[in-house]
């Protein structure tokens, strides 16, 4: 098992390296709309989560349809990216309120907390 390791390492780095290859061949590909700030994916995820369930929901897809899902999916993209790195990001916080809880530390609780709410209410209200 140890053996097949390394070529199994070197067939997945083979593998993710065409993908960025066949990604970069595509200049003219739509980019989506940016998601720079968590309030702007988690705006775009819902408007374009919307727009994508309106074209699911007909009984028959148009080859318009489908290229606007393919358009929109690079907006949906862009804005789940976004949203887990926001995710990911708050675990610090939270974290940080964790452990000030089990230390007694109540200006750590507050102050991390405040960090985490504020983040964490972007995404559930």
């Amino acid at each position: 098992m140890f053996r097949l390791k390394p070529a199994l390492i070197l067939l997945l780095s083979f593998l993710a390296s065409g993908v960025v290859v066949a990604a970069e061949d595509r200049p003219e590909h739509f980019k989506g709309l940016p998601a720079d700030t968590l309030a702007q994916a988690v705006a775009n995820f819902s408007e374009y989560n919307g727009k994508l369930e309106g074209l699911i929901q007909q009984e028959h897809l148009s080859p318009q349809d489908m290229h606007e899902v393919h358009m929109l999916t690079y907006t949906l993209e862009n804005a789940l990216a976004k949203i887990q790195a926001e995710l990911a990001a708050l675990a610090e916080p939270l974290e940080a309120v964790h452990l000030a809880s089990e230390r007694s530390a109540p200006e750590t609780v507050k102050k991390q907390g405040q960090v985490y709410l504020d983040n964490a209410r972007q995404i559930i209200k």
